[in-house]
């Protein structure tokens, strides 16, 4: 997974990082960090080229 296509999770800890939930099939979500990716979304990221800017995120 580029960090590039992935910011809200660059600066997480490795704590933050293994800390994820798999509500379900195909949603990881992390608490520590409240971000929410669609598998596919992490497959294929070109196809989910929307990215939001994270608070102190310098992409």
């Amino acid at each position: 997974m580029p960090a590039s296509d992935f910011p809200w999770l660059t600066s997480a800890t490795i704590e933050e990082l293994s800390d994820v939930e798999r509500p379900t099939e195909n949603h990881l979500y992390w608490p520590a960090r409240d971000v929410d990716l669609l598998v596919e979304s992490i497959r294929t990221p070109e196809s989910f080229p929307l990215i939001a800017k994270a608070p102190g995120c310098p992409v």
